[in-house]
């Protein structure tokens, strides 16, 4: 694959971060996490129901209704800003909202196009071994956000290396949920990074 087809994969990951973190948020991060990941988890049961109506009309039409994509990737990018932050990826405290461009780490998802409906039809299956890699990278992730949350808290900024790393394994596990989630058509990849 060339660059050009790497960067044009359609979904991306945008980092304008200036690795700066404030030690107070970062000492109690995961407890000021949870008002918006009970939000999420809220959402994300309508989320999966329209998902659900997505996969059933791209069986017929060969794409997503551009309403139900606009919901779905709305909410794809509500979960990118609330793992940013859990992650250490980003300071400020995320939007309810998933609206794009709202925050520092940011999720690019370009227009609808046709999708193959047999691809559609057996998209959980063809996602499986990309979602195993995601179990593994989120474990990693976790690990490096782990490492990094003593990093920030001794010297008041995020370890560059340590957030690009994150967030390329980020990037990968969002662009497998925007394939389960009928975003696009195009399988993940491993090449390239995030946008910064």
């Amino acid at each position: 694959m060339t660059e050009s087809q790497l960067e044009s994969h359609p979904i991306g990951l945008i980092v304008d971060d200036d690795l700066k973190r404030n030690r107070l948020t970062v000492f109690f991060r995961l407890l000021l996490a949870i008002p918006l990941a009970i939000w999420l988890g809220i959402w994300g049961i309508v989320t999966y129901i329209a998902v659900l109506i997505a996969w059933v009309i791209a069986l017929f039409m060969g794409r997503v209704p551009d309403g139900l994509r606009d919901f779905i990737a709305r909410y794809l990018r509500a979960l990118t800003h609330l793992s940013s932050y859990v992650l250490l990826l980003a300071d400020p405290w995320p939007p309810f909202g998933g609206a794009p461009g709202s925050y520092p780490v940011d999720l690019r998802v370009d227009p609808a196009a046709q999708q193959s409906r047999l691809t559609v039809f057996f998209r959980v299956l063809l996602a499986i071994p990309a979602l195993l890699l995601c179990y593994v990278f989120r474990a990693v992730n976790q690990i490096v956000a782990f490492l990094g949350w003593f990093f920030c808290l001794f010297t008041g900024h995020m370890h560059r290396g340590m957030r690009d790393m994150s967030a390329w394994m980020l990037r990968y596990e969002l662009q497998t949920y925007g394939y389960l989630f009928l975003l696009t058509g195009r399988y993940p990849t491993l090449s390239g990074a995030p946008i910064a």
